[in-house]
C-alpha cells in the first residue's frame, strides 16, 4: 500500500491535525531549513540501499525469532488487563520530497490499560518533559507487565514489523504523534527529513535526562552524521540498553 493511499485510509484523523498543523507554518518556506537536508540524504544511494537491505534482513531475524515469545507475553498482557494485547498509533514519518508529511499505524505491545488514551488530558499537567511531548517517569497508566517491557524496551518489538515493510528504520529518530507535529517550529521539522526509527542516538545518550529541544537537537546530530557505523554503534548501544534496561522510563 502507498503511503497516499494509506494516509486517505488509516490516518483520517491524523490527516486533518496535520493540515491543521500546516496551516500555522509559513508557505513555500516552512520546509526550507531542513530542505538541503533531505537533497543530500537522497543523494546517498549506496548508504540508503545498504540501510534498507539492513533493514529487511535485521527486522526479518527478529519477527522471526521472537514469533513464539511474542504470543506468550500477549497472553500474559491480556490476563492482566483487559483490551487487545498489541496497541497501535498513528505517527508521523518521513517528509515527501513535496514536503508534504506521511503517517503510517505504528504497532507495540500494550504496556498501559485499556483506557490510557482518555486518562491522558488528566495528566497533562504532571507531565516531565518540556516541548511538543509527553513523559512521565511513575505513570500510572502503566500495568505491572508494562513496567517490565518498557524498562527493557520490549514493547516496542512489534515495530520491526513495521521497519519491514518500510515504513520505519531501524535507527532514525522516533515517529511524533500528529498532535505533537501540530506543536513544531520550522527547525522541530526537520527531525522529519529522514525515516523515522525504532532506536537512535538519542536513546543511546541522554534519553530522559533531556527536554524536547534536547530530544529534537541528538536527532538533528545524527541526521548530519549518520553512516553505517554510526548505525551499527546505535545498534549495538541499544542491545546493551535492552538488556540492562538502563535509562528506559
Amino acid at each position: 500500500m502507498s503511503d497516499k493511499t494509506q494516509f486517505a485510509t488509516d490516518a483520517p484523523a491524523g490527516a486533518a491535525l496535520i493540515a491543521q498543523a500546516m496551516d500555522r507554518r509559513e508557505g513555500a518556506g516552512r520546509y526550507k531549513a531542513m530542505q538541503s537536508i533531505m537533497d543530500w540524504d537522497r543523494s546517498r544511494l549506496v548508504y540508503r540501499a545498504v540501510k534498507r537491505a539492513f533493514d529487511v534482513v535485521f527486522s526479518g531475524c527478529v519477527l522471526a525469532v521472537i514469533a513464539v515469545p511474542s504470543l506468550v507475553l500477549a497472553a500474559a498482557i491480556r490476563l492482566e488487563s483487559e483490551g487487545n494485547p498489541f496497541y497501535s498509533q498513528i505517527r508521523v514519518g518521513q517528509t515527501r520530497p513535496d514536503g508534504s508529511l506521511t503517517t503510517f499505524r505504528m504497532w507495540k505491545f500494550r504496556s498501559m490499560y485499556k483506557d490510557a488514551d482518555k486518562r491522558l488530558a488528566e495528566l497533562k499537567e504532571r507531565n516531565e518533559i518540556a516541548g511538543a511531548m509527553f513523559k512521565m517517569r511513575e505513570d500510572p497508566r502503566v500495568t505491572k507487565i508494562g513496567k517490565f517491557i518498557r524498562k527493557h524496551s520490549i514493547d516496542e518489538f512489534p515495530q520491526f514489523l513495521n521497519v519491514f515493510l518500510g515504513q520505519m528504520s531501524v535507527v532514525g529518530p522516533r515517529p511524533p504523534l500528529p498532535n505533537e507535529v501540530a506543536e513544531y517550529t520550522e527547525y522541530d521539522l526537520q527531525r522529519l527529513a529522514v525515516k523515522p526509527g525504532i532506536t537512535g542516538w538519542w536513546q543511546v545518550t541522554e534519553r530522559n535526562s533531556i527536554g524536547f529541544d534536547g530530544m529534537v537537537r541528538r536527532d538533528l546530530e545524527y541526521i548530519a552524521n549518520r553512516g553505517i557505523f554510526t548505525d551499527l554503534k546505535i545498534v549495538v548501544l541499544t542491545v546493551i540498553e535492552v538488556i540492562t534496561g538502563k535509562g528506559a522510563c
